[in-house]
């Protein structure tokens, strides 16, 4: 280490306090640069491995239509040519050299990109990573060659008739802003996106300010707030994206609707999908909806016994997706054509008694906090997955506290509070149904 460098480390040792007396339970550390970057530690040395992983507040709920798909692409584009590595040859050959394994994601409100390697190759990571994320080229000719890799995921989808149900429910879901929901975008945005489009992504959503750093493994916070300061202290801040490109909200649905996709299926589908609460603006519903989604995918619960075991369906699922800008509800039951009158029924019936004091029992709602915790206990035993669930709630959330104390909270859900979530974002709310039916089988459940 140079004198410059242990100066560096002596003084944020000195300003550097763990982010709160839970976070430091969980061996989570975090500080923010002066430019607004968030550099966040994990620390676990059960094995000499780091994963290195940028999370930017980016997805598809920031793509108006002419922009949509675009953000995965920008993924895709990471992992090329940049002030470093002239192309993604080179790109691949380094990532051998490091002996690292890498990949990104794309979702509605968080991109990241992560590499995990030996712990004494952290420094050499920190550089990757720093020219990925400063200086990308977006080569003409590489941009060119990945359009039809991203469009490939495109041709996959469509092969599934799975797809056309959740797209056409989605679009009437959220039938203002679709394309702010829409994960994968639009075949034509992304054969059509140029250099421009891809330096405006980076111009607007890759700033220090609108980003997190992190390092999870055989590290130690202070050295890697020092570390930081000096790959990514002199990353210039920018202006504030989400003042200058409002992220609209989803108006609520007005009237249930119903849409019927035909493709050559044996079963029948039905799928409910609803708003369901943000994170941020109800957060005690999120923690209601986590409990009580817990609760139905279980066997020996009555939603799996009267819909499943009793044959009705061949299977049923109940889920609600945490977000920030609107987290959807969605049901799901499948039987056969001659079981769809009788199933459906009894997946509404099911929905209408979900409030009643005997629905489940106060035990299956102790077992399914005690499960979510355990769950979340699991999920911090290895660095390179637990890096990920933190970084996923500093992008939707906009901090760590909600995290932080997701199981303190989770053990003060009661019934009352999942019944407040029902009545308001089930009950009482307005939904889409689609039905995924094979045309020999439509006319069999549905009047001509």
């Amino acid at each position: 280490m140079t004198r410059r460098g242990a100066f560096a480390l002596r003084f944020l040792v000195l300003l550097i306090l763990p982010l709160s007396a839970v976070g430091q339970q969980y061996s989570i550390y975090s500080t923010k640069l002066d430019n607004g970057l968030e550099v966040i530690a994990i620390e676990n040395p059960i094995v000499p491995l780091v994963t290195v992983e940028l999370d930017v507040r980016n997805g598809s709920y920031t793509e108006p239509p002419e922009y949509n798909g675009l953000s995965h692409l920008y993924e895709h584009m990471f992992f090329k040519a940049n002030a470093s590595i002239p192309n993604q040859e080179a790109y691949l050959a380094r990532a051998r050299e490091l002996g690292m394994t890498w990949n990104g994601t794309t979702s509605e409100e968080r991109v990241n990109y992560f590499f995990t390697l030996p712990k004494d190759s952290l420094r050499q990571g920190l550089e990757f990573m720093k020219a990925a994320t400063l200086t990308p080229l977006f080569l003409q000719a590489e941009l060119e060659r990945e359009r039809p890799v991203v469009t490939g995921e495109y041709d996959r989808n469509e092969a599934n008739p799975f797809y056309y149900l959740f797209r056409d429910v989605n679009q009437k879901l959220w039938y203002k802003y679709y394309s702010r929901k829409n994960v994968l975008g639009e075949r034509e945005t992304i054969l059509t996106a140029d250099q421009k489009k891809m330096q405006t992504i980076k111009d607007r959503y890759y700033i220090p300010n609108n980003s997190a750093l992190l390092v999870a493994g055989a590290v130690q916070h202070e050295q890697i707030f020092a570390l930081a300061r000096e790959y990514f202290g002199d990353w210039k801040k920018g202006a504030d994206p989400f003042t200058l490109y409002p992220v609209p909200e989803h108006p609520p649905l007005t009237a249930s609707s119903t849409v019927v996709v035909e493709k050559p299926v044996n079963a029948v589908t039905v799928m409910i999908a609803l708003h369901g609460p943000s994170v941020t603006k109800d957060p005690g519903a999120t923690y209601a909806a986590d409990v009580l989604s817990y609760i139905l995918q279980q066997k020996n619960s009555g939603f799996q016994k009267r819909l499943v075991e009793s044959g009705l369906c061949a299977f049923a699922n109940f889920q609600y997706q945490t977000l920030d800008h609107t987290g959807p509800i969605i049901i799901m039951a499948q039987m056969s054509a001659d079981k769809f009158v009788a199933g459906e029924k009894q997946l509404l019936d099911e929905l209408a008694h979900l409030t009643d004091p005997a629905y489940y029992t106060d035990e299956q709602l102790v077992n399914a906090k005690t499960a979510l915790e355990r769950n979340e206990m699991f999920g911090q035993e290895r660095p390179s997955q637990f890096v990920h669930t933190v970084g996923y709630w500093w992008a939707v959330v906009g901090n760590l506290d909600y995290y932080l104390h997701y199981v303190e909270n989770l053990r003060k859900v009661t019934r009352k509070d999942i019944n407040d979530y029902v009545k308001k974002y089930i009950q009482s709310a307005p939904n889409v149904k689609g039905i995924l039916v094979s045309p020999a089988d439509r006319p069999k459940i549905l009047p001509q």
